[in-house]
């Protein structure tokens, strides 16, 4: 039995986990004698609870292969009870779930665990019946609508140059959360209108099912996590004049399956606009979420294409369920990637944030100090190569406690980058690189008495592939 679980003696640990067929399943029990289909017990001679403690303790790219011992290891495999032993172990592992885009209109899920440095793809996600279908709007006067609306980022500009983008690509400006242990897809456009309907993929069934639709159809919204709840925050939405900005924000319980109505962001600044021509002209939008020390951090812009104006932000506290003002050097000084974006994410709980250079292959980290209220350079160059005609360049995450990037290489290969903070460069390690590969790990000063090295954690390629998103889950 212990070969059996040691899955790296087997072929599948040097190539992705893609399924398995039914044909190889029922090959692979036939051709496993040791154990008893109708075997009362998981192991012979051990109790089931113990059987299950050992089984919690095995890493969980191993799961595709011992579900394949009975029906009775593939049920367990599947049930809730394994993934509390782990939780209670503290067996339980970090995987990398990212989104990317293939050709014009698919949208790919792969699954990083890097531990083993293995990638494994996910199901495609459903087709999507539009379900606002009725209100059918003709080609011409929904391109007349948005060139004369306001237009939400770059990447709605991008799609703009492409025939039927938007009615080609179902999930486009889709977003993304992570609560529970799932995988959540909210929104985005299909057939030319907003979805209110939500995606849910559960990694222990290895399937997709729907949620619990949105009350109000949303593109391009942001979302964020506080008390096991995911909350979705602004976005845009199809009106009779094209597209309309949403201040309305909404809450989603995964124990209950139901959304509930969170107050609308007041949008305070843009209250304070000299003239009511500008205050018209100037539409306030949510430019970035996160959730930070127990609250929803909300970096905000007034913008009429293609101009934008950042105006600091909003932060939301659920226990009082209610908006303040941002503090202003949290609120001013939040980096922006592009126009209309705003991305960071918290580590180790702090908050960082990359902030662009002017050349396309560089840039900077930041980390918001709350003391001082004041955004500060924590890393001094990140390896972000040229990447104009990528709407993503590269993406943010949190992974074992350390700031993850992931962007592409010189080879165009997906590569994702650890950053490793150290005091002394010739007592690190030394670190891998990718294979074939002008990216080099180098050190770069970030304070005066710190450095940090970049580690290559794994790396693909993925042919033409665009990044879109990324999420973590801990199970």
């Amino acid at each position: 039995m212990g070969s059996f679980l040691s899955v790296a003696n087997t072929k599948s640990d040097q190539r992705e986990w893609d399924g398995v067929s039914p044909n190889e399943t029922c090959k692979r029990q036939r051709m496993s004698p040791t154990f008893d289909e109708e075997s009362p017990r998981l192991i012979p001679n051990l109790p089931d609870e113990l059987s299950l403690q050992i089984i919690a303790r095995l890493p969980r790219m191993c799961y595709f292969n011992v579900r394949l011992v009975s029906r009775k290891w593939k049920s367990t495999i599947m049930s809730l009870e394994l993934y509390k032993v782990r939780k209670e172990l503290r067996t339980t592992e970090e995987w990398l779930y990212l989104l990317i885009k293939v050709g014009e209109n698919k949208l790919l899920w792969h699954a990083l665990d890097p531990r083993s440095q293995m990638w494994h793809r996910l199901p495609n996600m459903p087709n999507v019946v539009n379900e606002e279908e009725s209100k059918k709007i003709s080609s011409r006067l929904w391109m007349w609508n948005v060139m004369e609306s306001i237009r939400v980022a770059e990447v709605i500009r991008g799609f703009l140059g492409q025939k039927d983008a938007f009615d080609e690509m179902p999930f486009c400006g889709c977003a993304i959360g992570a609560v529970d242990g799932c995988l959540y897809v909210l929104g985005g456009f299909s057939k030319a209108s907003t979805m209110r309907c939500v995606w849910r993929f559960d990694p222990i069934q290895n399937t997709w099912s729907k949620a619990t639709s949105m009350s109000t159809g949303r593109a391009y919204c942001k979302t964020g996590i506080l008390n096991n709840k995911l909350y979705v925050v602004g976005g845009v939405s199809q009106g009779q004049a094209g597209l309309v900005p949403l201040q309305s924000a909404e809450v989603f319980d995964p124990c209950t399956d139901t959304w509930s109505n969170v107050p609308s962001m007041p949008f305070s600044r843009a209250q304070v606009l000299p003239n009511a021509f500008l205050a018209d002209m100037l539409k306030p939008m949510a430019t970035g979420l996160t959730s930070y020390m127990g609250r929803l951090c909300v970096p905000q812009s007034l913008y009429s294409w293609p101009f934008f104006v950042d105006v600091g932000g909003e932060i939301y506290d659920p226990e009082t369920n209610s908006w303040i003002e941002m503090p202003v050097g949290m609120g001013e000084g939040w980096p922006a990637r592009q126009a209309g974006t705003k991305l960071s994410v918290v580590v180790d709980g702090e908050l960082y944030a990359f902030d662009p250079s002017n050349s396309m292959d560089s840039g900077r980290i930041k980390v918001y100090d709350q003391g001082e209220d004041a955004w500060k350079v924590v890393i001094g160059k990140v390896p972000i190569y040229d990447s104009t005609d990528s709407e993503v360049p590269y993406l943010l995450a949190g992974l074992h406690g350390k700031l993850h990037v992931i962007t592409k290489d010189a080879n165009h290969n997906i590569a994702v980058l650890q950053a490793d903070l150290c005091n002394n460069l010739d007592s690190s390690p030394s670190l891998s690189t990718l294979s074939q590969s002008s990216l080099q790990e180098f050190p770069e000063p970030a304070a005066e008495s710190d450095a940090v090295v970049w580690k290559v954690v794994a790396s693909r390629g993925f042919g033409q592939a665009e990044l879109v998103s990324c999420q973590v889950i801990d199970m």
